[in-house]
């Protein structure tokens, strides 16, 4: 991987809660060197102290993926604090969801540069040492909606369909400097949003789920673990969908 002294860094957006809290805590557990980010002071310094709480090493920062900038600034503090990452887990992202004939262009901007753009910002900023170390994981969360489309989300699902096509085309890209892409593609994950339906909108969904229930934050975590690991070095170019048989590519 690298230097047997070195711990490896690894950039997770989005990590202040949900599945990115969940691969934050679980790349700890691997022994990395974690910067999670978030969009405010706030998030950020909650994401030390989880660091802190759970005696890894790391930090929280502050990062806004729809600005250049911002992730430039985020990229040179991380490596000035640590070193440049190496592992780097896309997972920040939004929605807005509307009907096409009802969606705004704002609607469909903010989401496309935050879900899409963001992707392609965050990677460019870590492939240059990525390149010279000859080692790089990064892993895009996508979802079950880039592959199965949902109404209301026309915006959502297609920056998720372009994140699959991106990480096809960057694994071919960088391929021969042993760095690795791969998206990983969640289906319904228990949160605050499902904990708040009822019983009977909790059947309707499990009746079209083989697994009959939703998948944990925790399992999706394990999985990108697995794509950061030594042994799966020889996956590159890779929509994993984990959505307990909802839909089968």
């Amino acid at each position: 991987m690298t230097d047997a002294s070195e711990k490896p860094v690894a950039l997770i957006t989005g990590a202040s809660r949900g599945i990115g809290q969940a691969i934050l805590k679980k790349l700890l557990a691997d022994g990395f060197t974690v910067a999670g980010t978030a969009t405010s002071e706030r998030g950020a310094e909650a994401i030390t102290d989880v660091i802190s709480g759970l005696q890894g090493k790391g930090k929280g920062y502050v990062l806004n993926v729809a600005q250049a900038d911002s992730v430039s600034a985020c990229i040179k503090s991380i490596t000035q604090d640590f070193s440049a990452p190496t592992i780097l887990v896309n997972n920040a992202g939004i929605t807005k969801d509307n009907l096409l004939m009802r969606m705004s262009e704002d609607e469909w901007v903010d989401v496309v540069n935050t879900n899409l753009s963001s992707v392609y910002r965050t990677s460019k900023a870590c492939l240059r040492a990525m390149m010279k170390k000859r080692f790089g994981r990064i892993v895009n969360i996508s979802s079950i909606v880039g592959s199965m489309g949902n109404p209301g989300q026309g915006n959502y699902a297609a920056t998720k369909a372009g994140v699959e096509g991106f990480t096809r085309s960057l694994a071919k890209e960088v391929g021969s400097r042993n760095i690795t892409v791969n998206a990983v593609a969640p289906g319904f994950i228990a949160t605050d949003m499902t904990d708040a339906l009822t019983e009977d909108q909790q059947k309707v969904m499990f009746d079209n789920i083989p697994l009959a229930r939703f998948g944990k934050a925790e399992e999706v975590a394990s999985l990108v673990s697995f794509l950061c690991s030594e042994n799966a070095g020889y996956i590159t170019g890779e929509t994993i969908q984990i959505n307990g048989g909802l839909y089968c590519s």
